[in-house]
């Protein structure tokens, strides 16, 4: 089969994901085989794919929100059937015995292995997860709007919990890309409102229609003081803006894998009145299954934006420059052609 792979990283603008050739991968052990009907392009991917995180396997194909069917089993995979669709995420391993682990934390485990870094991912026709893994999807989504909730939905939803939004409470969004447009969807849901601090103009578009109270550019500060804040822009000059944005008490979460350095903070004006600022370190299964109920309650949708899976690089770029609001996600609709299929053995 046809895949990306990135075999230098460094930045988009130049060739670091380049299509190789490699044989359809067979399930071992708990896992399933998935072929891949779409995959939502995550920032993360860009971090993976310009070197901004450690190569942790070379050569690797991209992508953590694989919408698929399975297509095989392996040996030890139990509780899904050929034919089913499911979601494949970031999180894709744990030990499941570690003091993190146990104690419902697992998104801290020393263990963890991730889709598209550890293991390759969906830039392919096919790939791999243990079934232990593996989302079921809701039925009112089709492929192409279930992507970015595996990854962008679940982040922003678990950023959301990270901030300690009171009820009713004032949230600032930092940020206004594929996972801040579907954290919106939630807060408002449950009634805050919700001000929005991005550069792009179509972003802020974006933000008011879905019901922002307030969009505004970089340089101006929300209307009113906020009682939580998430940063989604990986720019840790932002750290300090939202800090002096929020009201006594205030709670900044910050979402991203990868930050810019956060320059030197003013105790007095930044961090007094008992403000914070909170991480957020991927996700737990837990997360997943709540966020995906919570989406299929309330209609949380992701705006999205369709490349061929054989147009991967061109996405990467456009997100990477704000070409688009929402988020992109490539399809696998014939552009993109096999050249070779799993062999009799694996699917029966």
């Amino acid at each position: 089969m046809r895949a990306w792979s990135v075999v230098a990283p460094g930045p988009v603008e130049g060739e670091p994901l380049r299509t190789v050739e490699r044989p359809v991968p067979e399930p071992s052990g708990d896992e399933v085989l998935v072929r891949v009907r779409a995959c939502g392009v995550c920032r993360t991917d860009l971090h993976v794919t310009e070197g901004d995180l450690p190569v942790r396997r070379p050569g690797v194909t991209p992508g953590h929100e694989v919408v698929g069917e399975v297509a095989a089993l392996g040996p030890d995979a139990r509780g899904l059937s050929v034919g089913e669709r499911v979601g494949v995420a970031w999180l894709r391993h744990t030990d499941g015995t570690c003091v993190y682990c146990r104690r419902g934390a697992e998104n801290l485990c020393p263990d963890s292995r991730y889709t598209g870094w550890d293991a390759d991912g969906g830039y392919a026709p096919y790939t791999t997860v243990p079934a232990p893994f593996a989302h079921r999807l809701p039925d009112t989504l089709d492929d192409v709007a279930a992507a970015p909730l595996l990854c962008a939905g679940i982040i922003g939803y678990r950023a959301l919990e990270r901030a300690a939004l009171p009820p009713g409470g004032r949230l600032g969004l930092y940020g206004f890309g594929g996972s801040a447009h579907l954290c919106a969807q939630v807060a408002l849901a449950r009634g805050a409102r919700v001000h929005v601090v991005t550069r792009g103009e179509a972003a802020r578009r974006l933000a008011l229609d879905l019901g922002a109270a307030s969009a505004v550019d970089l340089d101006t500060a929300p209307p009113e003081p906020l009682d939580s804040a998430v940063l989604f822009a990986p720019v840790g000059d932002l750290v300090p803006v939202a800090l002096r944005a929020l009201d006594r008490g205030g709670v900044l979460s910050v979402a991203g894998i990868h930050l810019t350095d956060i320059p030197p903070l003013r105790y007095e004006t930044d961090l007094f009145y008992e403000k914070e600022i909170r991480s957020v370190t991927s996700n737990t299964r837990e997360d997943a299954r709540e966020f995906l109920a919570l989406a299929a309650r309330h209609g949380v949708r992701a705006t999205t934006h369709r490349y061929p899976m054989a147009n991967a690089p061109e996405a990467l770029r456009d997100l990477k420059a704000g070409r688009f609001d929402g988020a992109a996600v490539l399809v696998n609709d014939g552009a993109w052609p096999s050249s070779s299929a799993p062999s009799r053995a694996v699917l029966a």
